[in-house]
This record gives C-alpha cells, sequence and structure tokens, in this order.
C-alpha cells in the first residue's frame, strides 16, 4: 500500500503564467518630462499669434502679439494681465529688456516702439524703416541698445535713448524676418532673410560686411544662438539646421523631420528633476504640419515629438523651466505649465496675490461616489496578471457600409466614385450576385451614368475585368440609349469607349499576325 501512497502524493512543475506586455511604448524619462507640462488653452485671439516672448525676470510672464494688440500673461496663473492696444497696424515682434521693466514691439507700419511694462506707455518710437518691421530684438545683456530688420531688407541698430540708428546693415537681398543676440557678445548678433541667408553682424566693425554668412537653402524663418555662443540653429522649409559659428559656419547637422514648413523655434532647459539629462538644453521647433519637435543638438537626434490641432507660427519657453508657450494660425495659445515637485509635495500653491495657499485634499473614494467603481482601470498589468485585449474592429469602407444596409444604387456610387477598380468590380460582381446591377443602372441619373461610362471607357479592356465589363458595356448601351442620345457629355463617354475597343481589336488582330508568322518558325525550331 505504501507505493500508491508515494504515486498520489509527487508534486509536478507548473508553468510559470505569461507576463502581460503593454501594447504602448514605454517612455523615456526626458519624453514623461516634456509631456508633463500640463496643456492649457488660452481663449481664442482675435488673429494668429505672430510672437510669444518670455521675460527674462522673475515671475517671467509671458508676450504674445496678435492683430494690432500686445497681451502680456501670467506664467503661473495663465492669465492676461494687461494689453497695449496703441498699435496702427499689426504687430509682429516683441522682445523683453534682460531686466524685464522695457518691452519693444514692431509692426507693419515699418515703426518700432518700446513700453514700460507696468505703465504700458510708449517711452521710445523708432522710425526709419519704410517697409513693414518683422524683427525687434534687445542684446542679452545691453540695455541701451536694440536691432530691428524688416521688408526693407534693412537690418538697423539703434540708441533707444536718442532714437537714432547707430548703425545700418544692407547685405540682405530679401525680407528680413528674424534675429536673435549672441549670448557670448552683446555687439554681435544675428539675422535670417528670405534670401536664404544668414548673416552674422558684429557692429564694432566699420564696414556694413558681415562677419560669417551661412546659406539655409530655403526661406529662413527663425534663427537663434545657442547657450554656448558657438552655434546657431536656422530653421527654413522643413529642416532645422545647426551651424558652427567659431568654426566659420560649419553645417553640424540638418534636422528634416517637419512634414512643412518650421515657422519658429526657441532653446528650451530641461529642470533639476529631469533625470539623467535635468540641466540640459534642447531645440525646440514648432512648423505648418501641427508638431512640435525636441531636438538634442548634442546627440543629434529628436528626443519628443507632441502634435497640436492647428498650425504652429511661434513658441517660447520659460527662463525656470515651468512655462511653454505655443502660439496658433487660429488665433489660439496652448500654454503648457508644469508642476515642481517641491510645491505638490509639500501641499502649497503660489498665487500672485494671496502668496502660498494650502492645496485641498483629495476627497477619498467610497462606494457611494460612481469614480469608486471605476477605480484601477487605468493601472498596469504587473506580474502574474492575465491581458485581455479587445478585439480589433474592422473598418469597413463606404460602399461596404452602404451594401449591408441593401442600399445598392448608393454602394455603386460611391465605389465609382473612388479610384480603386478592383473595388468597383467587387461591388458588380455582388449586385449581380444579388441580381440588382442591372436595376441599379437603369436608377442612375446623367452625372451617375457618365462616372460609370468613364469607368468602364478606362478599364473594360484590361484582361481581368474585360469578361464582365464588355458585356455590362452592351447592356448599358442598350437600357440607356434615350439618355446617352440626349447628352453630350454622355455622347462624349460613348465616342470614347468606341475608340478605345476599336483599339484593343486593332491589337488584338495585329497579335493574332504575329502569332501566325511565329508558330511555325517555332516548329521548325522544335524539329532541329
Amino acid at each position: 500500500m505504501a507505493e500508491p501512497q508515494q504515486a498520489l502524493s509527487r508534486t509536478f512543475p507548473v508553468k510559470p503564467k505569461l507576463r502581460a506586455k503593454s501594447k504602448k511604448p514605454s517612455k523615456t524619462p526626458e519624453s514623461k518630462y516634456w509631456s508633463s507640462f500640463k496643456s492649457n488653452t488660452i481663449p481664442k485671439l482675435i488673429s494668429s499669434v505672430t510672437s510669444i516672448s518670455f521675460s527674462p525676470a522673475i515671475p517671467h510672464h509671458f508676450a504674445a502679439s496678435y492683430s494690432t494688440s500686445l497681451t502680456l500673461f501670467n506664467s503661473q496663473t495663465l492669465e492676461p494681465v494687461k494689453s497695449i492696444s496703441s498699435f496702427k497696424d499689426v504687430v509682429s515682434s516683441t522682445s523683453f529688456r534682460s531686466d524685464g521693466l522695457l518691452i519693444a514691439a514692431s509692426d507693419h507700419s515699418g515703426l518700432v516702439q518700446v513700453f514700460d511694462v507696468k505703465t504700458r506707455t510708449a517711452l521710445r518710437k523708432l522710425r526709419g524703416h519704410t517697409r513693414p518691421v518683422r524683427l525687434v530684438r534687445y542684446p542679452r545683456s545691453d540695455n541701451l541698445h536694440l536691432f530691428s530688420g524688416g521688408d526693407d531688407a534693412v537690418v538697423k541698430y539703434w540708441d533707444v535713448a536718442s532714437e537714432s540708428a547707430v548703425v545700418e546693415f544692407r547685405g540682405h537681398k530679401d525680407y528680413v524676418r528674424c534675429g536673435d543676440g549672441s549670448p557670448a557678445s552683446s555687439e554681435l548678433f544675428a539675422t535670417g532673410s528670405y534670401d536664404h541667408t544668414v548673416k552674422v553682424w558684429d557692429v564694432r566693425v566699420s564696414n556694413s560686411d558681415p562677419s560669417m554668412e551661412v546659406n539655409h537653402g530655403k526661406p529662413v524663418e527663425d534663427v537663434i544662438f545657442l547657450p554656448s555662443g558657438g552655434l546657431i540653429a536656422t530653421a527654413g522649409g522643413n529642416s532645422v539646421k545647426i551651424w558652427d559659428v567659431i568654426g566659420g559656419g560649419k553645417l553640424l547637422y540638418s534636422m528634416e523631420n517637419h512634414n512643412k514648413t518650421v515657422t519658429s523655434v526657441c532653446v528650451g532647459k530641461i529642470g533639476r528633476d529631469g533625470g539623467e539629462n535635468s540641466e540640459e538644453y534642447r531645440v525646440l521647433s514648432v512648423g505648418l504640419d501641427g508638431y512640435m519637435k525636441v531636438f538634442d543638438y548634442s546627440k543629434f537626434k529628436i528626443t519628443h515629438s507632441m502634435r497640436f490641432p492647428a498650425p504652429l507660427l511661434s513658441i517660447g519657453f520659460s527662463p525656470d523651466c515651468a512655462t511653454r508657450a505655443i502660439g496658433t494660425s487660429g488665433g489660439v495659445i496652448f500654454a503648457g505649465k508644469r508642476k515642481v515637485k517641491g510645491d505638490v509635495e509639500s501641499g502649497l500653491r503660489v498665487f500672485p496675490s494671496l502668496g502660498l495657499v494650502a492645496e485641498p485634499q483629495k476627497r477619498v473614494l467610497r462606494p457611494s461616489y460612481f469614480r469608486y467603481f471605476h477605480r484601477s482601470q487605468g493601472e498596469k498589468p504587473s506580474e502574474g496578471d492575465y491581458l485581455i485585449s479587445k478585439p480589433k474592429k474592422v473598418k469597413m469602407a463606404e460602399h461596404d457600409k452602404l451594401l449591408k444596409k441593401f442600399r445598392h444604387k448608393d454602394a455603386f456610387v460611391s465605389a465609382l466614385s473612388g479610384k480603386n477598380p478592383e473595388n468597383v468590380v467587387a461591388v458588380m460582381e455582388e449586385l449581380v450576385a444579388r441580381k440588382k446591377l442591372l436595376k441599379c443602372v437603369a436608377n442612375l441619373d446623367t452625372e451617375e451614368l457618365g462616372l460609370l461610362l468613364a469607368f468602364l471607357h478606362r478599364h473594360s479592356t484590361v484582361p481581368r475585368y474585360a469578361g464582365l465589363l464588355m458585356g455590362l458595356t452592351k447592356k448599358v448601351v442598350q437600357m440607356r440609349a434615350e439618355d446617352i442620345i440626349a447628352s453630350d457629355i454622355l455622347k462624349a463617354h460613348i465616342r470614347n469607349l468606341k475608340r478605345s475597343v476599336e483599339e484593343e481589336v486593332r491589337i488584338q488582330q495585329s497579335l493574332q499576325e504575329i502569332q501566325g508568322i511565329i508558330s511555325p518558325l517555332l516548329r521548325i525550331a522544335g524539329r532541329r
């Protein structure tokens, strides 16, 4: 009796359960960082947002220009703070002074104005451009000068106090659209033009020749100096290119990940809590394809991509790495605000008027709440869990949906309106099986009958479809003879169809003649 008991008590190994795998690829730490900016939509403005610039001074408010207005927004609450509407034409560009107390703005009337941020008073008006001004910038650390450029292809370096141009640069041959000051020197700045070139100017040089020039290959929409001062990034066409200024304008890399024109670029910095890549700089680009791309120019690769539901025209990133603002052609600003870990952990929130205010605690879910029954649905599967996935729905074409509803004529017309002859022939075969094809042909109006005759003209001589289509052609001509005689358009289709059939018959006769010549020769060659 001992042997059966031993057999019953024997254990058998059990195979471990399959580990559930998530369908979505895991995000990198940097991609998680850029995705952590909670997107907020600022109410629709009057027209497209042409420029966005952040104040270098805390709390880093940002200015957005649209139509004939310039509005300052709070970077914490994303609410409008002040608005300047004293412009006579469309505002094209804005720039804060290094201390954040003044802001310069240009418009299409050719005027450059300097405003006091607190009082919104126009302190200086710089006149000198004869065409719309597209660019105005303060140097990084110079509070006494600024430079501007416009459609007159002239770049001017201004003494703000005296409202006079110190130097004029006339090297560009087309509209000057963008520019940026060098972080290494206040006397050095770059401008980009629709003549495909980016020129670096030095105001200390007496002549008006550029210190360096590079050819982007497309009309230049934006140009920025990278933080080191030795590199510049240019945007134009569907590409962003990195150039070595110290190396004499050597092209280092060309990023061509956008599908349409790149309209604006800026420098973004990863915060201290960004993981192993914290405190590193990235180039952020936006384009008319609605995408924002994050480019790591140290490794020459795209690290993150985000799509928006409108063409993008401008982008700005706050110096404290907490706010990102993107302007669109539809007058909408997509502002992203990122939570700071210190504020979240301490349960405190900063309000401009109230200071630090404790955030309300989240309510504990109870069985009386609707959300109680939906808890844990977003959790990721762990080891030992079985993953049950829903079957994928098969997308049906429009004609298949109509056939399913027994709308035979509509399905036939929908297939004829498409560009795939295989779908049309498949629908015809299905209607033949249902004995509805001739009825559909009889109910077609003149325009729909024209679609059918045009299809028969193109594909009736194709060997794959000839067996079905030639028989259908005879039926169509017999059934709709009166309609064809009454319409000149249908007559033209019939003439084209007749011409193609005659041409096919002629080709087949020529092939038979050639076959008759070759067959005896092949027999003689086979005997040898």
